[in-house]
């Protein structure tokens, strides 16, 4: 259940618009420093909350190839 509710979480953030309409990788890493932290995803409430399902070697830092799979 949890792997369902999850693929439903990231298919919605991926389709909306309010959340990623022209938004990249960039937009939210806002110190330049290649990585999405934990404190740069609060800028988005649906990234927040799907941010340690997507941090996948849980670093806690979201690379530009975790991000891309809600792309």
């Amino acid at each position: 259940m949890k792997t369902f509710t999850k693929t439903l979480a990231l298919i919605a953030l991926a389709s909306s618009s309010a959340a990623f309409a022209a938004v990249d990788f960039d937009s939210f890493d806002s110190d330049g420093d290649g990585v999405i932290s934990q404190s740069e995803a609060q800028a988005n409430s649906q990234l927040a909350k799907l941010f340690d399902d997507l941090d996948i070697d849980g670093n806690g830092e979201l690379s530009q190839q975790e991000f891309a799979k809600v792309q």
